[in-house]
């Protein structure tokens, strides 16, 4: 059985597995990556012998490296590490899953209210680990203003009642933690992922915000701006922070992963609507009065419409993609999750 697994801004690890009565029989493990002294790679492919196929990959791993530590000399394990090891064999023994295994339902953007867009972030992964729909990706788009707030963030701290009825500003919690997004029409670019867990099996949540993400960095590249990823979920520029990211684990083997970034957002009066310090603006790109958060605009030069038509053929162009459109069923569960939850005092104020 092969595995691989790509060590983002690293190399490539390939392993070739045996396996004989519950337990590796035999490793392989081979790649571009470098290591000294190379023998070094025959200790890798024996501390994996014997370990059960259940073994996690923090086991497996952890057993690479109590062997490498036991040689005498040092060892440098060179664009790759003992983990990136244990993810390649973990798929290998059909316990993970890559991008090529997958075949993406694409959404793209359908104009709604925002908060039923906050409520297909429930209704979808649950339709995901049902079996009813494959892994996902949509984008968003809405016809209203509202301010979407983290799951755990306080209301009272995170909004200014004052301003929000002065623009007219409605506010939602979603299920995902993080900041708030400021969302107007036109204003920013939001998208959801939905893939098995095992996409990311192995990974420290720092490491799959970013391994999810990998596909984004190259869609912006393509449209000119050069971004980073910040731990633990922050995409940036040269020109400050464009946006951030938050997940969220379902039973059932499923994650949630969805993004904001800010397109052309009038800073002035995010700040009446948000409890936005100055530091939080000068993280955002803004350092005074009168400005406009507009990384994306500005950077490209693109019209929104031209930004999502470049992230959907980016991604379409480098995943298994098939066009998808949403349900009466999904919709109806999404309308009446905003009767019962997203639309209510109780849920919106949960923090207070």
């Amino acid at each position: 059985m092969r595995g691989e697994f790509k060590v983002r801004g690293g190399k490539l690890v390939s392993v070739d597995v045996e396996a004989s009565d519950e337990k590796i029989a035999s490793v392989h493990v081979f790649g571009d990556f470098f290591l000294e002294p190379d023998d070094a790679l025959e200790d890798i492919n024996a501390a994996l012998v014997g370990m059960p196929v259940e073994a996690t990959a923090a086991e497996l791993g952890a057993a690479i490296t109590a062997r490498l530590d036991a040689r005498p000399e040092p060892v440098q394990m060179i664009g790759f590490d003992a983990e990136a090891v244990a993810i390649a064999v973990r798929r290998a023994l059909g316990h993970a899953s890559s991008w090529d295994e997958l075949t993406f339902d694409v959404f793209e953007p359908a104009v709604m209210e925002p908060v039923m867009h906050v409520a297909l972030d429930e209704v979808l992964p649950l339709e995901v680990a049902a079996g009813r729909r494959p892994p996902l990706f949509r984008i968003w788009d809405w016809d209203s203003p509202l301010v979407v707030i983290g799951s755990y963030q306080s209301l009272r701290n995170e909004i200014d009642a004052e301003g929000a009825r002065k623009h007219g500003i409605g506010v939602v919690r979603r299920i995902t933690g993080g900041g708030a997004m400021f969302m107007e029409p036109g204003n920013c670019l939001t998208y959801s992922l939905v893939v098995p867990t095992s996409l990311v099996e192995g990974l420290s949540f720092e490491q799959a915000y970013a391994y999810l993400d990998d596909w984004v960095m190259g869609a912006l590249a393509e449209i000119g701006v050069k971004a980073r990823y910040v731990p633990l979920n922050d995409i940036a520029s040269e020109q400050g922070k464009i946006g951030g990211a938050a997940q969220r684990r379902f039973a059932g083997g499923v994650l949630l992963h969805h993004v904001t970034m800010a397109y052309d957002i009038d800073a002035d009066k995010m700040g009446e609507v948000l409890r936005i310090g100055r530091e939080k603006l000068s993280d955002k790109g803004t350092r005074s009065a009168n400005k406009r958060v507009d990384p994306m605009r500005s950077q490209t030069g693109l019209a929104r419409e031209q930004i999502i038509d470049g992230f959907l053929d980016h991604f379409r162009g480098h995943y298994d993609t098939r066009p998808a459109t949403y349900t009466d069923a999904e919709l109806a569960r999404a309308r009446e999750l905003v009767e019962t939850k997203f639309g209510t005092e109780e849920w919106t104020a949960r923090v207070p």
